[in-house]
């Protein structure tokens, strides 16, 4: 596949998205472009959530671009972690196979969740694999599946892991940790 063919974003999970941004010596953020452009407070997190790993990177098209410290960027992470937001990678415009920052998205603001789709995303090069077993059906993992693939049906769990994008969010709020992410094949 060209690398042309890859889309802008892609899915991760936030262990990757750290791995991604522990390969960098510096850091910069800005307002989220979505956020921004909704015109009001998102109700899961703060704005300035674009990170980027380049000072000349566009970003998500937010203001308010600044420089950041290691400290800051761990605390980014530690509010994403709090606020279960996706971690999605984003790619150079002419390079796709160049990473130059992730963003942080919620189904409460992001374009991808909001109007899909008009933004395409790749799904992450892993995927969910939940024991059901273990599972209790409290659909907990069900409220933070932005992308579709946890759903109650009669107070019990259903899964479409076709619509699994592998942000990992549902193994962050698995009371039973029923729930591991795995090499999509």
């Amino acid at each position: 596949m060209d690398n042309q063919d890859l889309a802008f974003h892609y899915v991760c999970t936030r262990d990757q998205a750290k791995e991604i941004a522990g390969g960098f010596d510096r850091y910069w953020v800005m307002n989220c472009g979505c956020r921004e452009e909704r015109g009001s407070k998102c109700a899961r997190s703060r704005m300035d959530l674009c990170l980027m790993f380049t000072e000349d990177s566009g970003g998500s098209g937010g203001s308010g671009k600044k420089e950041i410290s290691k400290a800051e960027l761990d605390e980014i992470f530690k509010e994403t972690e709090e606020k279960h937001l996706v971690s999605r990678p984003f790619r150079n415009e002419k390079d796709r196979t160049k990473i130059e920052g992730i963003c942080f998205c919620c189904d409460d603001c992001c374009w991808y969740f909001v109007k899909p789709p008009e933004e395409i995303c790749d799904k992450g090069d892993l995927i969910e694999n939940t024991t059901m077993d273990d599972c209790t059906h409290c659909g907990e993992c069900v409220e933070v599946c932005f992308f579709g693939a946890r759903k109650m049906d009669d107070a019990e769990l259903k899964l479409n892991r076709d619509e699994c994008y592998g942000c990992g969010l549902c193994v962050d709020v698995c009371p039973t940790e029923c729930v591991e992410m795995f090499a999509r094949k």
